[in-house]
């Protein structure tokens, strides 16, 4: 499974985009059910954004969401911290 993320927003507005594959990963399978449940989760892209706060386009086998800080699930941000590599 491919998975995707571009973050955008933030006090400094700079973008950043992270992939990784899950094939050959020993936490691939953790990450699957992290991407399917951060897909079929609240998806809150029409609510309001929050001054500097980030958005999310995350991409899983060609499947599209958009998200918004604050309003993600926790597989939502497990995910992402687990893609981008950091603190969501």
């Amino acid at each position: 499974m491919l998975i995707n993320v571009t973050r955008t927003g933030g006090f400094a507005g700079r973008e950043r985009t992270a992939s990784l594959d899950t094939e050959y990963r020993s936490d691939g399978p953790e990450l699957e059910w992290l991407a399917e449940r951060a897909l079929s989760g609240e998806c809150p892209a029409d609510r309001a954004p929050v001054p500097d706060g980030f958005r999310y386009v995350v991409r899983v086998d060609g499947k599209l969401v958009e998200l918004r800080d604050p309003y993600l699930t926790d597989e939502q941000r497990q995910l992402i911290t687990a893609v981008l590599g950091e603190g969501a």
